[in-house]
């Protein structure tokens, strides 16, 4: 344990910017997290494990979509920003923010080991006056019954001798108006003093509101409960989209009319399945948790079904729009537009794209697909590349064209002119008139 480190008042640090700041794991949480608390007026020290994240922060080189070039160059060049896979440097830090991955394991089971291992690599270099403030999305009681008994391993008490809480990443990829500046903060300490010391980290970096909770538990389930709202409701509204085809009703006609309701509503949209690092993975972290309650989440488990399903019956709807232009599946051309998993993104985590892609090439089809933001993508440890153009002679020579994510970029009115057959997941050709050869999911 490290004991040279000053332990004067945190709270004061912060106000008067002299403390140092630390943010393990340089991804799409971190590096933006980073980055805010370098033009916030603190030295900061990200860490991570992958040598070549941390050479690229250390070279200016931005790889995260939210973040503005300028800024990393700039922070980096003025040595308030300074990344490194050396853990040592821990000891120099007074508030230290995990933002690691919790993936699932292939039992579909919360897989906590990278927030485990972030831990341990603390403990050792750990102070007085510390903070520790967990920000990966996880199931309710990580925090406390996970992280805390690992970090006082140090011989330091939490709420005494370090402070600890946990705070919900909000990162929206792609969102122009909502970044980590501006997006409203939730707190919860494993003491109240240790709220407060939280609070008062982030109110010096955030141009946002810091909203406090009693407890990690709380913050924990609030952020579960985010993405569980919005899973439940895209199941929803993905399970009346199969009703409305087999009715013949267009949904998407449906959901504009239901917005016109100026209360008591908010519109969610089908697609060919969930997308991302939480959406598709947070309720799976609840199901996992409630289990030792001996309780199971049935509303929650059965928009799983549907929303898991998406790429399955996707790809059936593409076979019959095949059928109906006397062409088999199998040896069939398809054009997929557009892998990441949201629009205007490059982030292809968890895409349900790909998915689609899968289920298209074990029905037999020739796949092929144009991303303006993702010209290759890795899966089952091959590189898939994709077409450096979209060209008409790409889309003519397409027996089907697929638009699985509604890129802005794309030229839909090309697509349209000049395509045998398009089967459109996402409504991305709601403008086109002429409607001939396009089907809606």
């Amino acid at each position: 344990m490290n004991t040279a480190t000053s332990t004067s008042n945190l709270k004061d640090k912060l106000l008067s910017k002299t403390a140092t700041l630390g943010v393990i794991g340089l991804g799409y949480v971190g590096l933006p997290l980073a980055v805010e608390k370098a033009k916030a007026g603190y030295k900061t020290i990200g860490f991570d494990v992958q040598e070549s994240k941390v050479e690229m922060v250390n070279h200016g080189e931005n790889y995260i979509g939210d973040v503005v070039n300028e800024d990393l160059a700039e922070l980096v060049k003025s040595g308030d920003l300074l990344a490194t896979t050396d853990f040592e440097k821990v000891a120099q830090a007074d508030c230290v923010s995990i933002c690691v991955p919790t993936p699932l394991d292939k039992y579909q089971q919360p897989d906590i080991s990278y927030v485990k291992a972030s831990a341990k690599s603390i403990v050792p270099y750990m102070h007085k006056d510390m903070l520790i403030v967990l920000e990966s999305t996880t199931y309710p009681g990580t925090t406390e019954e996970l992280l805390k008994p690992i970090l006082e391993e140090s011989g330091l008490k939490c709420g005494e001798d370090f402070y600890l809480a946990y705070s919900p990443e909000r990162v929206d990829p792609g969102n122009l108006t909502f970044k980590t500046k501006n997006t409203p903060k939730v707190v919860g300490g494993s003491t109240s003093k240790c709220t407060d010391v939280a609070a008062a980290l982030y109110e010096s970096i955030l141009e946002a509101p810091i909203h406090r909770v009693s407890s990690p538990a709380i913050a924990e389930m609030e952020k579960i409960l985010e993405n569980i709202y919005r899973n439940i409701n895209i199941g929803l509204v993905n399970e009346l989209a199969i009703l409305s085809e087999k009715m013949g009703i267009n949904f998407w006609e449906v959901i504009e009319a239901a917005k016109s309701k100026p209360y008591g509503f908010q519109a969610f949209y089908p697609g060919p399945g969930l997308g991302g690092h939480c959406i598709p993975l947070d309720p799976y972290y609840l199901s996992w948790k409630a289990r030792e309650f001996d309780f199971h989440t049935l509303m929650i488990e059965s928009s799983m079904m549907v929303n898991d399903r998406m790429p399955e019956y996707c790809v059936e709807r593409a076979s019959k729009i095949l059928n109906k232009h006397k062409k088999a599946m199998n040896g069939s051309i398809v054009l997929v537009l557009g892998v990441a998993y949201k629009k205007d993104i490059d982030d292809c985590r968890e895409s349900a794209a790909i998915r689609v892609i899968n289920e298209l090439e074990k029905e037999g089809a020739e796949v092929i697909f144009y991303d303006p933001y993702v010209p290759e993508y890795k899966a089952h440890g091959k590189v898939k590349k994709g077409e450096p153009d979209l060209t008409v002679e790409l889309i003519e020579s397409a027996d089907l064209v697929m638009i699985t994510t509604d890129h802005t970029m794309v030229d839909y009115t090309l697509v349209q002119e000049h395509a045998k057959a398009i089967f459109d997941t996402k409504n991305a050709m709601k403008d086109i008139t002429n409607r001939d050869n396009i089907e809606l999911l």
